[in-house]
């Protein structure tokens, strides 16, 4: 965000718009959210993200144990995808190996 703000502060500005309108129109209760939010930054590797979701989670009275059930099943969820994923797109393997399927990547 520090780039984005000194060399496009329009593009943050909206940002910042944008999580007020979340905020003005949020129809769920402030631990529900910030579950999602801890939930999203997990899956999403940001670091300050998931401090910041954990803490504000913990605020809006969540305990420590919910907060690892959330932690669990966020993992085990994005595992799953990540497996059903990865067996579609290995699901001809034997189709790989014989050269009849190859990655359309540039090199």
């Amino acid at each position: 965000m520090r780039m984005l703000a000194e060399f496009f502060p329009e593009f943050a500005d909206m940002l910042d718009e944008m999580d007020a309108l979340y905020a003005q129109k949020r129809s769920i209760d402030e631990k529900t959210y910030q579950f999602i939010c801890f939930a999203l930054s997990i899956k999403g590797r940001s670091k300050p993200c998931v401090l910041k979701h954990f803490k504000g989670a913990l605020e809006a009275g969540a305990t420590v144990k919910e907060l690892a059930y959330i932690l669990a099943l966020t993992m085990r969820e994005a595992a799953g995808a990540d497996d059903c994923w990865t067996h579609d797109v290995l699901g001809e393997w034997k189709e790989i190996i014989a050269g009849n399927i190859t990655c359309d990547c540039q090199k």
